[in-house]
C-alpha cells in the first residue's frame, strides 16, 4: 500500500514539474509593446534583432536592428552577446516569439520579445 501511493505522488509531482516547465518557457519570456520599445531604442548596452527575410527588413525597418532571419537565428546566435539583453522583432510578433524561445534555449537569460511587431510600429 505505501509504496502505490509513493508511486502515484512520484508520477503526479512528474507531471506537475513538466507542466510547470512547459508553462514558465511559454510564458516565462518577456514582452513589450513598440511604444515601450521607443525608450529601449536609446540604450547602445542592448542587442536588437529583426528576424524577418532580408526582403521584408529591406521594405522597412527600424534604425538600429540587426537582420538575422529566424531560418538563420541558431546560426547566426554566436554573433551575439549571451551578456546583453536581446530585443526580437518580426512582422506581427510570431516568428519573434520563435526566435525569442529559441535565443532562450540557446543560453541566452535576457531576451525581449516585441508584441504586435512591425505592424504596430509607427
Amino acid at each position: 500500500m505505501n509504496e502505490s501511493i509513493f508511486i502515484n505522488i512520484l508520477i503526479f509531482g512528474l507531471i506537475l514539474l513538466f507542466v510547470f516547465q512547459r508553462f514558465i518557457t511559454r510564458n516565462g519570456m518577456k514582452q513589450i509593446t513598440t511604444t515601450e520599445l521607443k525608450r529601449e531604442l536609446e540604450d547602445k548596452e542592448k542587442q536588437f534583432i529583426d528576424v524577418r527575410t532580408p526582403s521584408e527588413f529591406r521594405t522597412k525597418h527600424i534604425k538600429g536592428f540587426q537582420n538575422i532571419p529566424l531560418a538563420e537565428l541558431r546560426q547566426q546566435s554566436h554573433h551575439l552577446s549571451k551578456e546583453r539583453e536581446v530585443f526580437v522583432i518580426c512582422q506581427s510578433g510570431m516568428r519573434s516569439a520563435k526566435g525569442s524561445r529559441l535565443l532562450t534555449k540557446l543560453g541566452f537569460k535576457r531576451v525581449t520579445n516585441i508584441k504586435g511587431g512591425m505592424n504596430t510600429w509607427i
